[in-house]
């Protein structure tokens, strides 16, 4: 459809027509049959106004989307179709790792490949938007929704969103792409003391250096809508935020798409306390440019009211009204409104050995090596192994957003060494469960819980005593434990970030009787391990690595793939320290290493400083050497660049793949700069035996930042740049910028 017939069609809309394309009602209002009355009830909703909804939330499958969306157009006025949005974040009936874990693959050419998976499965089930991707910088474990972000690091969340989006969207192909949903804006990763949902304040500095580049990255991208956070910013709820959603997102970046509010933050202004009711919470947020409201009644209830008042423009919603009738143009649904959905493309496209392959191969690069002494692994395939612990055959490998994966096909560790090994070669046992008791847990209502991870008492002697005699059997013992799935995630937060009591003292009580040994770790963000890692001899950090997470871990632990993910979290060495992140500002008194006897420094009394495990640290099975990091020149001038180049060598005889991190400092600047800031890596393939040597350009706008003045630009002055395996173990060289 032109642009002048979008238009015209907009003139011929009436106000509740108009004021229906920014009002998202979930599934249950569509059924067929008698009206919903319930949830309109519930809702506050008039019966009239879901006859010209715009949108609707979390309905997916072909079949019930056809048959909505022919249901509403026989009785729509204008045959506008409705736009089916859903949380597809990771995968829909193939499950790839969740985000986090694809961060820690440094891999964004792989993490777009899953992402392209992804829209092709969704769109055969009617999907039109997925509300992914999640680009907040997130440097608080305690926060449950760290598993949806790629970590703490704004670089590389920008490196991973631009992929992300690219992904998703592809070139809009119909029945093989979705409009990617950005989320969520602005800086949500950085609630108070990790919990959700908490104030976010910080100054504009911080937010426009750390936490806003990832949404930007994914605008200029090309990502089509854009959802609000529910947080405050600088005092003021993100929804209803003038400054960010309008001067901002629109105005500054040019922002031209469709701006949605996160579930019922609209009404939330209320509870927050700068609106007195659903009128003036509806006014503030179209003031904010916001188009369309989500699940709450406060656009289909209030806007017309707003409109006869003279308190909202018509131009304001006819502008809102606008962005969303174009995206479903460019979509293409006034064209297919179905838009490829079909009921034996949904199943032909499930599960293929390419989506299964792709999904194995993402778990492989996404896994993380945090210990391996002794050289535990890999393990040897003609010696005994035990597998035990909770996650030793169960199939909740996926993580909370997995909304709709399909469980069956997930494979379990137990299924992927039972595929390659013989019973006198390997065993398992449960041993304890995830949990004690629900005390923690809270259900979502449209997640069901699995009671069999949460019985009590069950037998626990007898799978001790079980546990213990088939360590007293194996060569090797791998432990598989980690977070309920329901620990991790949206109002997922924690103040404790050890492993369950009870899987501990479950390990302490077998522990004795094991020869070697090794931890897995399924949880959706970093752990506090400083106990437990004594205690054991190597540990991978497995995340939830989705439908074939199990193949993947096998393949890793017996050798078959060489770990080469790197931590993108900090894992942090105590609860007390966080935040702690690699790029932090050095202090008037910075902690001296080899002076701790010097009391008055910026350090604790009872821990380090320093994180576990650091930001880019991960281990494989060969030992990357690095040597001769060289510039191409001591002065960069404006307007050029540099060439940083160091020699790699695996000297071992396995092959493997490397990831090399660049790192700048600005030593003085006329505001206190990061310690290090990741400014590029690589990763790349290294054959048994081979060296070789990788480039990287240094240019000007790798040094800007924002001045004193609140001007984004580089200062002259003297970089150092630090080249090397992670955030720590670093090669350095210097050079002098000049204007």
């Amino acid at each position: 459809m032109e642009e002048k017939q979008i238009l015209h069609l907009l003139e011929t809309l009436s106000i509740e027509e108009k004021i229906g394309q920014l009002v998202q009602l979930s599934g249950e209002f569509f059924n067929t049959g008698a009206m919903a009355v319930g949830p309109m009830q519930k809702l506050g909703i008039d019966g009239n106004m879901v006859q010209y909804t715009g949108s609707v939330l979390n309905v997916l499958g072909a079949e019930k989307v056809i048959q909505i969306q022919s249901n509403y157009l026989e009785k729509s006025r204008h045959k506008i179709p409705l736009l089916f949005m859903a949380d597809i974040v990771y995968g829909y009936k193939t499950v790839f790792p969740i985000p986090l874990a694809m961060g820690s693959s440094w891999n964004p050419e792989m993490v777009k490949n899953c992402n392209t998976m992804t829209a092709e499965e969704s769109c055969a089930a009617g999907a039109h938007v997925t509300f992914a991707p999640m680009v907040d910088v997130v440097r608080d474990p305690r926060w449950g929704r760290c598993m949806e972000s790629t970590g703490e690091d704004t670089y590389l969340n920008s490196v991973f969103a631009k992929a992300m989006v690219e992904g998703f969207q592809g070139d809009f192909t119909p029945g093989a792409s979705l409009a990617s949903c950005v989320k969520h804006y602005a800086a949500y990763g950085a609630p108070e003391g990790g919990r959700d949902y908490n104030t976010v304040d910080m100054s504009e500095r911080r937010l426009r250096e750390d936490y806003l580049p990832p949404y930007k990255a994914a605008i200029d991208a090309g990502c089509e809508l854009v959802m609000t956070a529910f947080n405050t910013v600088d005092g003021i709820p993100a929804t209803g935020n003038q400054w960010l959603m309008d001067d901002v997102l629109r105005k500054e970046w040019g922002f031209s798409g469709v701006l949605i509010t996160d579930y019922a933050a609209i009404s939330e202004l209320i509870a927050h306390g700068v609106a007195e009711d659903d009128k003036e919470a509806a006014r503030l947020s179209m003031e904010a440019s916001v188009d369309i409201d989500m699940k709450t009644a406060c656009y289909s209830n209030q806007l017309k009211p707003l409109l006869e008042e003279g308190r909202l423009s018509m131009k304001k919603l006819d502008d809102a009204v606008l962005r969303v009738l174009k995206l479903k143009n460019k979509l293409g649904l006034f064209e297919d409104p179905y838009r490829g959905a079909s009921i034996t493309r949904e199943q032909e496209l499930s599960h293929t050995p390419e989506r299964k392959a792709l999904a194995r191969n993402a778990a492989i690069h996404s896994l993380v090596l945090l210990q391996n002494n002794k050289s535990a692994l890999p393990l040897s395939k003609n010696k005994k192994i035990a597998l035990i612990g909770p996650y030793a055959d169960s199939q909740d490998l996926s993580g909370l957003w997995a909304v709709y994966g399909d469980k069956s096909q997930v494979v379990t560790l137990k299924a992927a060494f039972e595929e390659v090994l013989p019973p006198e070669r390997f065993q398992m046992t449960q041993g304890c469960n995830l949990l004690d008791s629900h005390e923690g847990l809270g259900d979502f209502g449209f997640f069901k819980l699995d009671e069999s991870t949460l019985t009590t008492q069950k037998a626990k002697n007898q799978e001790l005593q079980q546990a213990i005699e088939l360590a007293k059997w194996a060569d090797t013992v791998i432990f598989a434990m980690g977070e309920h799935t329901l620990q991790s995630g949206e109002a997922g937060s924690r103040s404790d970030l050890s492993l369950p009591s009870n899987q501990t003292d479950f390990m302490d009580e077998v522990l004795p009787y094991v020869k070697s040994s090794v931890l897995l770790l399924f949880n959706g963000r970093p752990l506090v391990l400083t106990d437990i890692k004594d205690k054991v001899d190597a540990i991978l950090e497995c995340w939830y690595p989705g439908t074939e997470g199990g193949h993947a871990i096998a393949d890793l632990l017996l050798g078959d793939a060489n770990p080469s993910g790197r931590l993108t979290m900090s894992f942090p060495y105590a609860v007390g320290q966080i935040p702690v992140y690699y790029n932090s500002f050095n202090t008037g008194r910075p902690s001296r290493t080899s002076t701790h006897s010097m009391r008055f420094t910026s350090r604790y009394l009872d821990i380090p400083n320093e994180p576990l495990y650091p930001f880019g640290y991960g281990l494989s099975y060969h030992k990357t050497e690095y040597a001769n990091l060289l510039l191409s020149s001591s002065v960069l001038q404006s307007g050029q660049h540099l060439e940083a180049e160091v020699e790699v060598h695996n000297g071992s005889e396995r092959s493997g793949y490397e990831v090399i991190q660049l790192y700048i400092r600005d030593l003085v600047g006329s505001v206190v700069r990061p310690v290090k800031e990741l400014r590029g890596f690589q990763k790349i393939h290294l054959q048994a035996g081979e060296q070789r040597k990788v480039y990287f350009k240094i240019t000007e706008d790798m040094l800007k930042f924002y001045t004193k003045d609140m001007r984004y630009e580089a200062e002259e002055g003297r970089f150092e740049v630090y080249i090397g395996s992670n955030s720590e173990d670093v090669l350095t060289a210097a050079f002098t910028f000049m204007k």
